[in-house]
């Protein structure tokens, strides 16, 4: 009888250490990882697009709630694969998008809080039928409950995307609003060429000064309103007095700073869509191409 119960408590507790280890308390390591390499490659400016031609056209792919449901995810997210994605062997582009702070949500406590994702951006784009770039890539939404977007944070989750996605990684690009342009800010920052990225698109975002070096490694393209109250473009931190000194730094190339006249916190919308181009200030730099073929001219090297 003894022993029955000791069986019976045993179970027991270790039913409940099983749920406790369930909860995704930090990002879980990817069985893939020891095989991702990352090396510190030259970027390479590629305006024909030259591995980009043989992609079939995307005519529509699958856009996935992915909740957190497994420790081997390591953030709840969206992930969009093109159309033919499943039925060719090719490797895709990859674009990574940071929400802002109104997004962050615990899909592991609540699925339905990964919509909020769907707000703005790519996946809102894709969402509602209007996503449509000159090439096909993989969009990656993934989405934090609470804090900043953290340098490792991303790196864990883009290393887990390579781990179970076809994925061309000289071609990694990552974008954010908000919360997420400083997130975007944050990731070249600290990894520079030696992280995955090959070229960043902040948008409304606060930089750090201090980073001027690792963040002129790296192509980037800001965007920012005049008249932001919630993230001036012009403080410190702000898109345009960290772009001046970058470009003061002799970076590896020039950045480059958008700024809408007459627009606040939200310069994102045309911004991803394209609709703010001939509507930028003359004084920055001018709109005049899509920023997702801007971000394709450039690749790191194989």
């Amino acid at each position: 009888m003894k022993n029955k119960r000791f069986i019976i408590l045993f179970m027991v507790a270790l039913i409940s250490c099983s749920k406790d280890d369930q909860k995704p308390t930090a990002p879980a390591s990817d069985p893939n990882d020891d095989e991702i390499v990352v090396e510190t490659q030259s970027i390479l400016f590629d305006p024909e697009f030259t591995d980009l031609m043989d992609l079939p056209k995307d005519t529509g792919g699958q856009h996935t709630a992915n909740p957190i449901s497994s420790l081997l995810s390591p953030l709840g997210h969206y992930i969009y694969t093109p159309s033919g994605y499943d039925n060719n062997d090719h490797s895709y582009p990859l674009l990574v998008f940071l929400h802002g702070g109104g997004q962050r949500g615990n899909s592991f406590e609540n699925a339905n809080d990964l919509e909020k994702v769907l707000a703005h951006g790519p996946p809102f784009m894709i969402n509602s039928s209007q996503w449509d770039p000159k090439f096909p890539c993989i969009v990656a939404s993934p989405q934090i409950g609470s804090g900043n977007w953290s340098p490792s944070l991303v790196d864990g989750f883009i290393r887990h995307l390579l781990g179970n996605y076809r994925i061309n990684k000289t071609r990694i690009y990552l974008t954010g609003l908000s919360l997420g342009g400083r997130g975007t800010w944050s990731y070249i920052g600290q990894k520079g060429n030696e992280g995955f990225v090959s070229a960043i698109v902040p948008i409304c975002g606060s930089g750090d000064p201090s980073q001027i070096d690792k963040l002129s490694t790296v192509p980037i393209w800001a965007f920012h309103g005049a008249e932001d109250n919630i993230i001036s473009a012009f403080n410190q931190n702000g898109s345009v007095p960290m772009v001046e000194e970058i470009n003061q730094n002799n970076p590896v190339f020039t950045a480059k700073v958008t700024i809408y006249p007459n627009v606040g916190h939200d310069s994102w919308t045309q911004t991803y869509s394209g609709s703010g181009m001939g509507a930028e200030s003359t004084d920055y730099s001018v709109f005049n191409m899509s920023i997702y073929n801007w971000m394709f001219q450039y690749r790191k090297e194989k």
